[in-house]
């Protein structure tokens, strides 16, 4: 039998502190990605609003919708703002759609589009 058998103390010391550090790095790339997917999963939820409130608009006529409403999609509560402004073409409306998501400031998604004036009316 050697003199040497198995690992000393301060042996097993470093082995566990590279494997602390280790740890410690995994976990905090861990949660970077976490919180990736869960900003990911906030604009594409926030884009699907706005997209649906483009098409409401369309639909509906920019007159009947409101300027602010909150729409709730996915268990989350979304403040949509609308801005319309006149177009060369006395037909369309420039539309501009915000949302965030409730009691945050800040919109999540920015979309624009244009919406026809007469959208609506005949219905």
């Amino acid at each position: 039998m050697s003199q040497r058998d198995g690992y000393s103390l301060m042996e097993a010391m470093v082995a566990l502190f590279i494997l602390a550090v280790a740890t410690v790095g995994l976990t905090r790339a861990t949660q970077t990605h976490i919180d990736g997917v869960r900003g990911l999963e906030q604009r594409v939820i926030a884009q699907w609003v706005a997209e649906n409130r483009l098409v409401e608009l369309n639909l509906e006529g920019a007159a009947a919708q409101p300027a602010r409403s909150t729409v709730r999609m996915m268990d989350r509560d979304w403040a949509v703002d609308v801005a319309t402004r006149a177009t060369d073409d006395p037909d369309l409306l420039a539309v501009d759609v915000a949302v965030a998501e409730a009691g945050t400031t800040g919109a999540t998604v920015r979309l624009s589009g244009f919406v026809d004036r007469l959208a609506g009316a005949s219905t």
